[in-house]
């Protein structure tokens, strides 16, 4: 047992500096993005600002959705008993795929206790139900993704990078007559890129494929209602199925797929992440089901969350401050130095009472560590203007390089 343990810490001896550490936060119901933390050795609760939550348009402490879940829990208890199959499907988890369903435009929708679990089940049952598929991946897919499809044991291609050629590159190879499946995300979470959806749509009719759009990077803060990136372009009936979260837009806890009727049955049936799984407490599903009605209703949220983020591309644009895309609210900065990205996170954190975490591999490439910022509708135009000041003086000190900033030609 002990030698056994001592390969453990050799290993982690090696990889000490990547070790993963968290901040113990606790969000403050009503004033978030503040939250408290304990920040000092001694313990101490400290407030901070949050600045790299999932929970992008704060529904996670809008009154409505946290009334819906109090009274859940009054209603019904703390759990919700078991899996689907054996006593665990409560009302609010038809109401809510009925409703997911609906703002998809597709037939059916179906709730797994977590995104990533949506993945990787719905995936599996697809790629392997599907005789002799060939999967197509950008290579950006996220891990759920990946292990969905592994687990498939499908064969699959995987495409560059939203690179539209080398997708019918990889088709037009391919044997006409075998299924084959697209998959891909719509905003990319580590780069705050979107995919060409369009092209990628027009491809998969040219050659027969079904497509697999995850959108839980999308799902409530784009679209007619947030329905996604799909909805936005007027194209989500071109996309077989839909992925999406509970847990970031909509502020609560999920995930689902909502797709057409025999292959939502057939993930239902097969699944085994859905199958063997405690189902989602009626809490969190009466919840998000407040969530999703407020946002398909109210755009104010969507527009906050809008301003703020074109607000800190312009910020940092003006201080040469490099960050992947300008495309959506994801702000990813990029440092490209393991040790300098922690230091960062660290200085914002100390001197600014601003929470960054510090990303690196495997959640991204080696040596292509960022500072995922997130500014969410529930921040003010003065917070962003104070969290750039702060990040330009934490660039400073850390002597992390800056990119020219556009020549000014003099009035």
């Amino acid at each position: 047992m002990a030698q056994h343990l001592e390969t453990f810490e050799r290993r982690m001896s090696v990889v000490a500096e990547s070790r993963r550490e968290f901040l113990e936060v606790g969000r403050i119901a009503g004033r978030y993005p503040a939250a408290s933390a304990r920040v000092e050795q001694d313990g101490a609760l400290a407030e901070i600002r949050i600045w790299c939550s999932n929970d992008y348009l704060g529904m996670g402490q809008h009154p409505g959705v946290m009334a819906a879940m109090k009274g859940a829990i009054d209603d019904h208890g703390a759990g919700s008993g078991g899996s689907r199959n054996i006593s665990g499907t409560n009302h609010h988890h038809v109401v809510l795929e009925r409703e997911l369903a609906e703002l998809h435009g597709k037939e059916q929708a179906l709730l797994f206790s977590s995104g990533f679990s949506a993945n990787d089940g719905a995936l599996t049952v697809i790629a392997s139900t599907l005789d002799q598929c060939l999967v197509f991946s950008d290579a950006k897919n996220h891990a759920s993704i990946i292990d969905g499809l592994r687990h498939s044991g499908a064969e699959k291609r995987i495409f560059r990078h939203n690179d539209v050629a080398h997708l019918r590159e990889l088709l037009a190879a391919a044997d006409p007559t075998r299924p084959k499946l697209i998959v891909l995300e719509s905003v990319y979470s580590m780069s705050g890129d979107i995919a060409p959806l369009a092209e990628i749509a027009d491809l998969a009719d040219e050659y027969g494929a079904i497509t697999y759009l995850d959108e839980v990077h999308a799902v409530g803060m784009y679209g007619p209602q947030g329905a996604g990136i799909a909805a936005r372009l007027g194209i989500a009936d071109r996309f077989t199925v839909v992925m999406g979260t509970l847990a970031k837009g909509f502020g609560t806890a999920g995930g689902y797929v909502a797709g057409p009727t025999a292959l939502i049955d057939t993930i239902r049936t097969f699944s085994r992440p859905f199958i063997f799984t405690t189902s989602l407490p009626p809490a969190t599903t009466a919840g998000a089901l407040a969530a999703v009605r407020h946002l398909r209703a109210s755009e104010v949220e969507r527009t906050r969350l809008w301003e703020n983020a074109t607000l800190m591309h312009s910020l940092l644009a003006e201080r040469g401050i490099p960050f992947i895309s300008d495309e959506t609210h994801i702000v990813s900065v990029l440092i490209r130095d393991e040790l300098k990205c922690k230091q960062a996170s660290d200085l914002l954190l100390r001197d600014h009472g601003i929470y960054v975490q510090s990303i690196n591999a495997p959640s991204v490439p080696a040596g292509e560590e960022i500072l995922r910022i997130a500014p969410g509708a529930t921040h003010t135009p003065d917070d962003v203007r104070a969290f750039a000041k702060a990040l330009d003086d934490v660039w400073q000190a850390v002597d992390i390089p800056r990119i020219p900033t556009p020549a000014v030609n003099p009035a």
